[in-house]
């Protein structure tokens, strides 16, 4: 896709891995820590058993916040959806999108100086990451007042 032709809006960028692996360890850890928790000898008492399945909420919730990633854009800005934390920006407070060699994801150059990371895409995941980055570039300079940096 040329950098002059972006995609039509909404538009999710989703990492694939990551999310099919977060949810899938999830559910592994939500079955097994009920398994256990039943199969438990009488030594545990009810209480072992239910923090055993505590626990396995806990990791699995862990997991969700990783499962979760994205970025969104619509008419309005763009959204990113960390693990932790939500950021939304209006398309000129964003002025561009890098993605170097080697990092784990791309970041948003932001009109107030700073830079926040976009956990949604996925360097590991080669071709989608860069055509996102290229979609997501040609939005920024479509909607937003960012400089052409080819």
């Amino acid at each position: 896709m040329p950098d002059n032709d972006p995609p039509p809006l909404p538009v999710v960028w989703r990492p694939r891995r990551a999310r099919i692996l977060a949810y899938g360890f999830a559910a592994v850890m939500l079955v097994g820590s009920v398994v256990l928790a039943l199969l438990l000898p009488p030594p545990f008492k009810l209480p072992d058993k239910i923090g055993l399945v505590v626990f396995g909420c806990v990791v699995a919730f862990i997991l969700h916040l990783l499962g979760r990633l994205r970025v969104e854009a619509d008419e309005l800005g763009v959204t990113v959806v960390n693990a932790v934390r939500v950021h939304r920006y209006e398309w000129p407070e964003v002025l561009g999108v890098t993605l170097p060699e080697g990092e784990p994801w791309p970041k948003l150059d932001l009109a107030d100086g700073s830079s926040v990371g976009a956990m949604g895409i996925q360097g590991t995941e080669k071709g989608r990451s860069r055509r996102a980055v290229t979609e997501l570039r040609a939005l920024i300079h479509q909607y937003g007042e960012a400089p052409d940096r080819r």
